[in-house]
């Protein structure tokens, strides 16, 4: 092989070599740090808004009874979102890192689809693990099935703790 075939295979390999290690530290990177949401501010400022007077007789339009003493609203207790609190109103709240999210958690433990929270026929409130990598806790137990909210039961997830009041 002559010295100038020699040299250019050299160059090329180096080549590759640099290319493999640039994209290996992208990887390593987006998978630290995630994706940037610049919107988040804005929806934890609106979360963070106290519900509006006119949304109970809207539930009342809709014919939905609670019962008497059922949890009435949503309250992180802690974490990053501390004091957020969202209305119960009958719709399924979904919890997680996504955009989308209901409650959208600024933790690196969370997963971007990570457990929602929906009511069942009878009323009572469910909380269901969406098969999230670090798990999701109902009063120090790990859920493995969707399993109904005591009111005051801490859910966690990472570092927020989230619970169902009156």
């Amino acid at each position: 092989m002559s010295e100038l075939t020699l040299t250019v295979m050299r160059l090329g390999f180096l080549a590759v070599l640099w290319l493999f290690v640039i994209v290996t530290v992208q990887v390593i990177r987006s998978d630290l740090f995630g994706t940037r949401v610049t919107q988040r501010a804005a929806r934890r400022a609106e979360a963070q808004r106290p519900p509006q007077p006119r949304q109970a007789p809207q539930q009342a339009a809709r014919g939905g009874r609670q019962r008497r003493g059922a949890p009435t609203k949503l309250v992180v207790t802690e974490g990053s979102l501390t004091g957020t609190t969202v209305a119960l109103q009958g719709q399924t709240i979904t919890l997680g890192r996504a955009h989308d999210s209901t409650i959208v958690l600024d933790d690196d433990y969370a997963s971007s689809r990570h457990a929602r929270i929906y009511p069942d026929r009878d009323g009572q409130w469910i909380v269901e693990d969406l098969g999230s990598t670090n798990g999701t806790y109902l009063d120090r137990t790990r859920l493995t099935t969707p399993t109904p909210i005591p009111p005051g039961a801490p859910i966690r997830i990472g570092k927020t703790v989230i619970e169902l009041r009156k």
